[in-house]
């Protein structure tokens, strides 16, 4: 089967560890996810299955949403729950209004460092398992988008938050980020993804759930439709096929092929039927994945 599987993931099990469950499911032969969530969280994780593992960078580039919980006058090396303790602040008093104010801050573009222990590579190498190794670097700061911030409760020293965002966006460091505003310190102490693109938690599916929940259970085609489709004749299927470009032709693609920027769109043959992702530059279309 060349599905994706929108997997609610238990806290306590690791990406891979889903992934090797849904596998086992499914008795595929090859498994990937789009996109890691910590063991800490639960959550909407893309499983992609066969051919699916093709478009594994082109679901976890995807818009997000999490719901998470942070907790104020604590600071761990983590950013989370997991982490040892570093700072803690005694005895303080925050309003609501004053957390208001302060998420804010945090809306639209903004930089962010990415926390220590985490999977960006540096020198292919993880930067969590330099941490783990006592090597603490001096990250700089990368951009990201936080498109919205809603409070959903206060309980101090407690505050649970919905937050949607781009890709690249960690949500470890906008709940530490958010206590240093507040002159508190905060970590995370729990996170669930509830959606990634279209894929929502209300149509995820637990491993005991699996396969019978089937509407949690999606095509690639489903997978890819933040991508323009584009039609091409069977000669130009075959040339492309082929590894071979073809030029774009009529008011459709007039547009996009003005951009400068190259531009992934979905290949499809007379039918509908698709049958790769293109890369659109100048005017013509490249292959840039095939599927078999």
């Amino acid at each position: 089967m060349n599905i994706i599987v929108n997997f609610d993931k238990d806290t306590g099990i690791s990406s891979q560890e889903a992934v090797i469950a849904v596998k086992k499911r499914f008795k595929s032969r090859k498994a990937g996810h789009a996109g890691t969530l910590d063991p800490l969280a639960t959550g909407v994780l893309l499983v992609c299955l066969n051919e699916a593992t093709k478009i594994t960078g082109y679901l976890s580039s995807l818009d997000k949403e999490y719901i998470t919980t942070l907790k104020l006058g604590e600071i761990t090396d983590t950013y989370d729950s997991e982490g040892k303790l570093i700072q803690k602040v005694e005895d303080f008093e925050v309003s609501e209004a004053e957390i208001k104010e302060v998420l804010k801050q945090f809306i639209g573009d903004i930089e962010q460092i990415p926390p220590m222990y985490s999977a960006i590579k540096l020198d292919g190498k993880p930067l969590y398992k330099l941490a783990r190794s006592g090597v603490n670097l001096p990250l700089k700061p990368r951009k990201v988008s936080i498109y919205s911030i809603d409070l959903l409760g206060y309980a101090p020293p407690f505050i649970s938050l919905r937050a949607s965002c781009s890709k690249g966006a960690y949500i470890r460091s906008l709940c530490n980020d958010i206590g240093a505003a507040l002159g508190l310190g905060a970590h995370m102490t729990a996170l669930k993804r509830t959606k990634v693109g279209e894929f929502t938690i209300e149509n995820s599916a637990k491993i005991r759930e699996l396969p019978l929940k089937t509407e949690s259970l999606y095509s690639i085609d489903f997978g890819l439709r933040h991508l323009l489709e584009i039609r091409f004749s069977d000669e130009e299927v075959r040339k492309i096929k082929n590894g071979n470009a073809v030029s774009l032709n009529g008011l459709s693609s007039a547009n996009l092929a003005e951009s400068r920027l190259p531009v992934f769109v979905r290949l499809k043959d007379a039918d509908g039927k698709l049958f790769g992702i293109g890369r659109l530059l100048g005017g013509r279309i490249k292959p840039e994945r095939l599927f078999s």
